[in-house]
């Protein structure tokens, strides 16, 4: 994987990647809505570009990821109304996952989050309600998209040290040990070198499991 590109670029889990994914020598495209973050994005040794995929025809995105060998969708409306949710972290997300079949980009990185699913099991009246149903919504037409998929379900975020120690697929998915924002990049910049990820919902915690064992074969 020599040009990736990340959607979603000026977040704390995407700034993380680039940086490790430029310092491997990947071309990396960091795609943002503010071009304020240009310089931010720029320093981590990413090509920014500015577009808004919330407002983005799947066309429109499909160009922005012509050339690429993969992308990683690491963008999320970060709470807020409802609508907004479902208009980040369901529709755009899937104009993404259509525009990369449109411009021929097989290989798809999801950033979820633990638990997700349509079983997810939060209740209408919760704030997380909307996110919830639009992860797991995204994340099925992913599955169904006949793209190279893998599909990353972190635990709760922290901004703990990035060690590469995990726990992973764990069978108690309710809230305890989190998941380092820089534990998530080293995931992500290593699915996109195993080719035999592809197909595989990855879900992992901070944990003691080196990364390369825990991204192993399934047994």
């Amino acid at each position: 994987m020599t040009r990736i590109a990340i959607i979603g670029g000026h977040g704390k889990v995407a700034m993380e990647l680039s940086g490790i994914l430029s310092k491997d020598g990947a071309e990396v495209t960091s795609i943002i809505r503010n071009p304020d973050h240009r310089d931010d994005v720029a320093a981590t040794g990413a090509t920014p570009l500015v577009l808004d995929v919330e407002k983005s025809t799947t066309a429109e995105i499909a160009e922005a990821l012509k050339g690429h060998d993969a992308v990683v969708w690491s963008a999320g409306a970060g709470g807020g109304s409802p609508e907004r949710t479902y208009a980040v972290d369901r529709d755009a997300a899937i104009r993404s996952i259509d525009a990369a079949g449109d411009a021929g980009v097989r290989r798809y990185v999801m950033v979820s989050y633990l638990g997700a699913g349509p079983d997810h099991g939060v209740p209408a009246d919760n704030s997380f309600h909307a996110y919830a149903e639009a992860k797991a919504a995204a994340d099925a037409h992913l599955r169904g998209s006949g793209l190279e998929w893998t599909i990353l379900g972190p635990g709760a975020l922290t901004d703990g040290p990035g060690n590469g120690l995990l726990d992973v697929n764990p069978t108690d998915t309710s809230d305890g040990t989190g998941t380092s924002r820089s534990n998530v990049a080293l995931v992500a910049a290593a699915v996109l070198g195993l080719p035999q990820t592809a197909g595989r919902t990855i879900e992992f915690r901070d944990g003691t499991l080196p990364l390369a064992a825990a991204l192993g074969p399934v047994s």
